[in-house]
């Protein structure tokens, strides 16, 4: 056998209260010594199942049925191992798993351990595997933490997951992962959840140290930007079968199954048409009634009190303890959001981009009056009557609450366990005590229907909803009350990219549909590109640049804006990313900004129109004109 892993007419079922369930039918794929393999497809195709297989940690309720997964260990010569075969506690596989096949997992929160340190959680990935002293082991982890980009490494073996951002937890996955220098590194949706700035820092990382450790990777995704940047092969999942296999170009420009096809649409893109639509895999059918279309007309003249919202000079600092939890003595704080101005008018869509941390979630929680700001004010148009957000009483601010309404990231964990979906999308009529019992049936009917759901659904609770339809649920939801503004906290970057285009072809409908406003927050620019028509970029809680969607795009000034940019991969292996020039730029931090865009205590530029609605900040805008062209 020439390669490193082989697998041959896998199959794995489920065997289930409510029957048996064929996850992985037949499926035979290779992965080369030092190759990159993508294992491509839905959620539901049986990529994570098929890894689980590879690492012997396949579900109880889960059997391997027929097939092999072949691995020539190269510490073995000559010796071909059956991982199928061996029992998953036995000997032989915990030497395997973690020795040399390791797998880095999708969410790192939730696989690093709360109650210890990054220290001690690669130290035991590193004992179990191998004799070391512990001042030995101690300077292995410190190493392979410098290898995996910490900046201070010696202080990350004392620190908690919970003190790191999400892309350095993602960094200690990967240096806990490769301590015992594996053979095989699975990574798991390593960057479905990361920004795009951050993705491409882990996906540099993984290469070089692919290259450096002389390792194979199975890289499994649903993100085919990655897959061009990152794959030599790809192997296309569908229901549990290979439907398409091949060289990373073969797949991209000669797709020849209707599904890979049909994938390939799915994608956003920065080079579609004006009125191109994506095309999702399966289509919502969405209708609406009498009840939902009824919603109080806009008065003539509305528009004239000004913009649906209106943000002025917004700052948020957070209060950091010092001292312990009983000392109350707090330090100066984390400036959140800083100086935050712009305006949403009726019917369009604001997209607000930028990293994590950079104060998104924050502003959208003080338009929301869920915090209070420390300085500024907010303005809603309230069909003609203009509303001091920050300055109302309880009555009003009920009012205003029916007037915006939220959808948030992860639809799981925002959709109560307990609570059916009539219960769920009925909820906010009760609590506003709009209509009667029958009135609110009849309401959430329309709701459902008009989200593309079946109403015999409705006693069904969240965890018998795939993704995309707890999504819906909570976007039925948060129309319950007909607002005139959503705030759409991150809606489709947890799903996958079919997926994410019924949901982003939803949106776009129902805005319409029903006159609906958007503030659109994402960190996908191919994303708001495809749904926004105005879009502010966002950096360490400062707008940096605001402007139509086609000028931004089009004629980028800001270096930050420059490098979010550059840092999108594209579903094109021939337009991979610049990885190192990403990694040069340093354009995440203001420090690192050039004049006129230099932010510090005695230099606080503003923004500074530059024409046709096209906002940057600077000290000088002829200045940065000129250093952008």
């Amino acid at each position: 056998m020439n390669d490193l892993l082989a697998i041959r007419d896998l199959a794995i079922a489920f065997d289930l209260e409510e029957g048996v369930i064929e996850a992985v039918r037949g499926v035979s794929f290779r992965v080369p010594v030092g190759g990159t393999v993508a294992l491509v497809g839905e959620s539901g195709s049986g990529k994570s199942v098929i890894s689980q297989a590879i690492m012997g940690i396949l579900p109880r309720a889960a059997q391997i049925r027929g097939g092999q997964i072949l691995f020539a260990d190269p510490a073995q010569p000559g010796s071909v191992i059956d991982i199928a075969a061996l029992p998953p506690d036995g000997a032989a596989m915990r030497a395997i798993r973690g020795g040399r096949i390791s797998i880095i997992f999708q969410e790192p929160m939730t696989s690093l351990s709360p109650i210890h340190t990054v220290g001690n959680q690669i130290e035991e990935a590193l004992h179990l595997h191998r004799r070391a002293g512990a001042a030995e082991g101690r300077e292995l982890v410190i190493e392979m933490l410098r290898l995996v980009g910490f900046p201070d490494p010696a202080r990350a073996l004392r620190i908690y997951p919970f003190e790191l951002s999400g892309g350095l937890r993602q960094r200690a996955m990967i240096a806990m992962a490769l301590i015992c220098h594996p053979a095989l590194l699975i990574a798991d949706e390593p960057t479905t959840a990361l920004d795009v700035t951050i993705q491409a820092q882990i996906l540099k990382l993984v290469r070089d140290l692919q290259a450096e450790l002389t390792m194979a990777v199975l890289m499994i995704t649903h993100d085919l930007g990655v897959v061009a940047n990152l794959a030599e092969e790809v192997v296309v999942l569908y229901r549990g079968k290979v439907v398409e296999s091949g060289p990373l170009k073969d797949i991209f420009h000669r797709p020849e199954h209707p599904y890979l096809q049909a994938l390939l649409r799915a994608v956003p893109r920065f080079d579609m048409e004006p009125g191109e639509r994506l095309v999702p895999i399966r289509e919502i059918s969405s209708t609406s009634g009498q009840l939902l279309v009824s919603k109080e007309p806009w008065p003539q003249g509305g528009d004239a009190a000004g913009p649906l919202l209106s943000v002025r000079d917004v700052s948020k600092r957070y209060g950091l303890r010092k001292g312990g939890f009983l000392n109350s003595r707090s330090t100066r704080g984390l400036l959140a959001v800083d100086d935050v101005s712009f305006d949403i008018r009726r019917g369009e869509c604001l997209g607000l981009v930028g990293e994590s941390g950079c104060g998104k979630t924050t502003v959208s929680k003080i338009i929301l009056r869920a915090l209070k700001p420390d300085s500024g004010e907010i303005r809603f148009n309230d069909r003609g009557r203009i509303v001091d957000v920050l300055r109302i009483g309880s009555d009003d601010l009920m009012r205003f609450r029916r007037k915006v309404q939220f959808i948030f990231q992860d639809p799981f964990s925002s959709l109560n366990p307990r609570m059916t979906v009539f219960d769920i999308v009925s909820e906010p009529l009760v609590i506003h005590r709009i209509g009667d019992a029958a009135w609110r049936r009849e309401m959430v009917k329309e709701l459902i229907e008009l989200v593309g759901l079946d109403v015999r659904s409705l006693k069904r609770y969240p965890h018998s909803f795939s993704g995309g339809q707890r999504q819906r649920i909570g976007i039925a939801r948060a129309l319950a009350l007909k607002p005139d503004l959503l705030i759409c906290d991150e809606p489709v970057s947890a799903l996958d990219v079919s997926i994410q285009a019924q949901i982003l072809n939803l949106l776009k409908d129902l805005q319409d549909k029903l006159g609906l406003t958007y503030l659109f927050i994402s960190h996908n620019l191919a994303v708001v590109d495809y749904i926004a028509d105005r879009i502010a970029v966002m950096c360490a809680g400062r707008l940096v640049e605001v402007a139509p969607r086609a000028l931004l795009f089009r004629d980028p000034v800001h270096p930050y804006t420059r490098a979010l940019l550059a840092a999108v991969p594209e579903p094109d292996p021939d337009h991979p990313l610049d990885f190192d020039r990403l990694m040069a730029d340093k354009a995440s931090s203001p420090s690192c900004w050039p004049a006129p865009f230099t932010i510090d205590g005695a230099a606080r530029p503003k923004l500074i129109h530059l024409g046709d609605g096209h906002y940057v900040r600077a000290s000088d805008g002829a200045a940065a004109l000129e250093l952008a062209s």
